[in-house]
């Protein structure tokens, strides 16, 4: 995993080590392609199957199926993302953390962080305008749990449940700790920007648009005219084992980090988010 020897490819067709650019300071820089899987929950998300979204199991299942980055996404919370990525360690599967926020319109927008305490920044803000209490039998459990798969607590917050902020405020947020703001899944009936609000604002500053496995980017492209003007990237959205790396992405970058994801997004420095791909279970 990582990287891979100048010369192979991805299993996509996709040349490795294929392109060279020089930076300012005069050396060399390899791009590689990277399969990127940037939004699966865990069993801290209370519609997950409980005995599958571990740290150790979504680790392996990564490696398993050719991951290089995944991000960990559950509702309205960031309190699973270090343990899995302490699981990751030496596995070269790069974890980044991130939460899926439900919006006050019911959107869900995904951010993706730098680092663990700018994840957690964020979760005590959305946790001060996230209002009742989970019930685990409508619900299921939300549990939190270290890189051993071992159950450290039960979050009883109503994580599943909508924010007060609206989009605006989210995306701002995001941005304040220097994350990147996904709008998840577009193409989806339920939750989507495009499903709840009919069109993207005018102003709302994403960095990326999701699509889920369901579709391709060309459809969507197609579909809705405004996905025309932001990087797509696809995802799983995975609530269980076998659906992770179900929709993947495709990036073009110097080694898969939050860094390099982010110049992705820009596409500057040759960096790109090239297409998204989907596997039959």
């Amino acid at each position: 995993m990582g990287r891979f020897p100048a010369g192979s490819t991805t299993g996509d067709g996709f040349a490795i080590g294929a392109v060279n650019l020089k930076r300012k300071r005069g050396f060399q820089v390899d791009l590689r392609v990277y399969r990127l899987d940037l939004h699966i929950h865990t069993v801290l998300s209370p519609c997950t199957e409980i005995a599958d979204m571990t740290p150790k199991a979504i680790v392996r299942a990564a490696v398993e199926r050719g991951l290089h980055m995944i991000a960990i996404c559950d509702h309205n919370s960031a309190r699973n993302t270090a343990a899995t990525r302490r699981a990751a360690k030496g596995t070269g599967v790069s974890v980044l953390p991130g939460i899926e926020v439900t919006t006050s319109e019911e959107v869900h927008i995904v951010g993706l962080f730098p680092t663990d305490d700018a994840a957690e920044a964020v979760q005590e803000e959305i946790y001060a305008r996230l209002y009742g209490e989970n019930d685990e039998e409508v619900f299921g459990c939300q549990v939190v749990v270290n890189e051993y798969d071992e159950v450290e607590d039960l979050d009883k917050r109503l994580l599943i449940g909508a924010t007060t902020l609206s989009c605006e405020r989210v995306v701002d947020l995001i941005h304040r700790f220097n994350g990147l703001a996904v709008a998840a899944h577009v193409d989806r009936d339920g939750f989507g920007i495009f499903s709840q609000l009919g069109f993207i604002p005018e102003g709302l500053a994403l960095d990326a648009l999701e699509v889920s496995k369901r579709s391709d980017f060309r459809t969507v492209r197609s579909k809705y005219r405004q996905c025309l003007q932001y990087t797509l990237t696809a995802s799983s959205d995975a609530h269980y084992v076998h659906d992770i790396g179900v929709a993947y992405s495709l990036a073009r970058m110097a080694e898969p980090s939050f860094e390099e994801l982010e110049k992705a997004f820009k596409g500057v420095d040759g960096r790109a988010v090239l297409e998204g791909r989907t596997r039959k279970n």
